[in-house]
């Protein structure tokens, strides 16, 4: 009976040893997956990208990729273009700020080790459909040399190495890198309404309206010059809309102009007060709406029209719908038929 006793303690005793050492393991296990001091190395204060200033001058690329879409900033000989613009130039003062933050971004405090939560501060894995941004920078020999999630919530900026589980918030800033076409060097002309003298707007029928206002006069006050002087307007809305139409020139993107397929379908020529004059011819694209553009100038030492093509020439500018409408109208919208001789000539208020 002793000796049953016995036999049936160690089993006992046994058995509570295997417990307690699956319990340390599971507590191990737990250990090296839970909490930012065990889960990963204590970044707090460290620099994102450490040896970003001492490699700048070798960086080509640098990447940008999100769950929709995905666009490449590049080196060139003329500058910083956009790869998938066709080379189109990008704003000096964002591809700074992208430099400045890639520079002085800090890690700080660590946030989540749980990756269903990403998402929630912009941190997703964007190749997963995520909500984060992939920044890639690639040197000269085409090799990433730095790869970092970077999100935004409520103002602040948090950031996660692709490889690694756990998110950071950061101290600094990044420009935003939702938006592709924010990049994009649209600051290639600055004519005002009230700058506008006259417009010349040919349509899709090859009918051609010529549209004219003295100095000082309001927006509204557009009437057609020879030979239509006899015909009245559609209302004064009809020709302001087209007549001021340059003033409101806001492209949504571009591309290479030998790049379009389609013929031309109107032709828009802004004069202002001073002697500039600006043709912009429009085109229908299967994929968007268009334009080109380019500038004259009247008179010895002007270089308005100079610096507007340097900047335009050889482009095409995607316009929104209701933009490029204003610059493709049909003549019969803005003046009616010429009137009997005698017939008044100003069309409704």
């Amino acid at each position: 009976m002793s000796a049953a006793h016995d036999q049936a303690r160690k089993r006992i005793v046994f058995v509570l040893a295997g417990i307690a050492g699956a319990l340390l393991l599971l507590l191990a296990i737990a250990a090296l997956i839970d909490g930012p001091a065990r889960s990963a190395p204590d970044r707090a204060g460290q620099f994102v990208f450490p040896g970003f200033a001492q490699q700048s001058a070798d960086i080509r690329r640098i990447r940008v990729r999100l769950a929709d879409t995905s666009y490449t900033l590049a080196s060139s000989d003329t500058g910083w273009t956009m790869l998938e613009a066709g080379g189109y130039p990008i704003r000096a003062d964002r591809l700074a700020a992208l430099a400045e933050g890639l520079a002085t971004l800090q890690w700080e405090e660590s946030r989540t080790r749980d990756p269903e939560k990403f998402d929630r501060i912009g941190l997703g894995d964007p190749d997963s459909g995520g909500t984060g941004a992939l920044i890639e920078i690639v040197d000269g020999s085409g090799e990433p040399v730095f790869s970092l999630i970077a999100g935004r919530k409520a103002g602040r900026v948090y950031g996660r190495l692709p490889e690694d589980q756990i998110a950071y918030r950061l101290t600094g800033d990044l420009p935003p890198l939702y938006t592709r076409d924010a990049w994009l060097d649209f600051d290639v002309l600055d004519v005002q309404a009230d700058a506008i003298r006259a417009v010349r707007i040919t349509d899709l029928t090859r009918e051609t309206i010529y549209l004219r206002r003295a100095p000082g006069q309001q927006p509204q006050d557009f009437r057609p010059g020879p030979p239509d002087t006899n015909r009245p307007l559609v209302s004064r809305l009809s020709a302001a809309r087209p007549a001021l139409a340059l003033a409101r020139f806001a492209p949504l993107d571009a591309r290479p102009a030998d790049t379009l397929t389609s013929p031309p379908v109107a032709t828009h020529i802004t004069e202002t007060f001073d002697g500039l004059e600006v043709s912009i011819i429009a085109y229908r694209e299967p994929d968007g709406l268009f334009v080109t553009l380019r500038a004259v100038e009247a008179g010895e030492g002007a270089r308005r029209a100079e610096t507007i093509n340097s900047k335009t020439e050889g482009w095409a500018f995607e316009l929104q719908d209701i933009d490029w409408a204003d610059f493709t109208p049909m003549v019969s919208s803005i003046v009616r038929p010429p009137e009997p001789v005698g017939s008044a000539t100003d069309g409704p208020l």
